[in-house]
């Protein structure tokens, strides 16, 4: 990895190990870019930049054994004016509100160019947002008719009970989700019985149900 000073550091937080070394090849290609740290956790993330000054983490949503969207909170947090910028695969359209409203400075989804990365990394360390059209198109619209109007079931979902969802579609259950966040089964299943008085479902059969065929429907489209 490149360490020289005139270039400005980028730390990765990806729980693939291909979607990393990429993304350290496309940065460290750039003239003025390097990649000085990588990480596949949340806490392994904020271990790591409590060591060392970066100039933008570009992290996933989706990590090992922990949260992207907590990470970004953390990060808030932790070092209010270190941005972020998110990676992921996760539909805009649900998911982008959800990091800007967590203190993320920029998405950009992993179907894009690579071309179309670097100019959401530079546009998010020259000090401004970067959002996609598409979902520039769907937030603006969705103020126009205002929050209620247009909000779906899943949209009125926490962001810890839309990841716990996601869990459930992905075939976790209970008890691996609590491993996977830190916290109790009886906390996780707090969670599912939210989620299911917010979808209107009956019971964890129709939750699980629901959560399968909301995930299958995402990556299908």
């Amino acid at each position: 990895m490149n360490h020289s000073t005139n270039k400005q550091k980028i730390f990765l937080v990806d729980d693939h190990p291909l979607v990393r070394e990429w993304l350290t090849n496309l940065i460290n290609q750039q003239p003025d870019l390097a990649v000085c740290g990588e990480a596949e956790t949340g806490p392994a993330a904020l271990s790591a930049l409590s060591q060392q000054r970066v100039q933008l983490v570009v992290a996933d949503l989706n990590l090992a054994n922990s949260s992207g969207i907590e990470l970004i909170k953390d990060l808030k947090q932790l070092h209010p004016d270190l941005p972020v910028l998110v990676l992921s695969m996760h539909d805009e359209s649900l998911y982008a509100e959800r990091v800007f409203r967590a203190g993320a400075r920029g998405y950009v989804n992993k179907r894009e160019t690579a071309q179309k990365v670097i100019e959401a990394v530079r546009r998010v360390l020259d000090g401004k947002l970067y959002i996609s059209e598409k979902a520039a198109e769907i937030l603006a619209a969705r103020s126009m008719r205002g929050q209620s109007a247009s909000r779906s079931l899943i949209e009125l979902l926490s962001d810890r009970e839309l990841e716990v969802f996601d869990k459930l579609g992905q075939g976790q259950g209970t008890r691996q989700i609590a491993e996977d966040f830190h916290v109790s089964v009886k906390t996780i299943q707090e969670y599912c019985a939210r989620i299911k008085e917010k979808l209107h479902l009956n019971n964890a059969t129709e939750l699980l149900r629901e959560a399968v065929r909301w995930r299958d429907s995402r990556d299908s489209g």
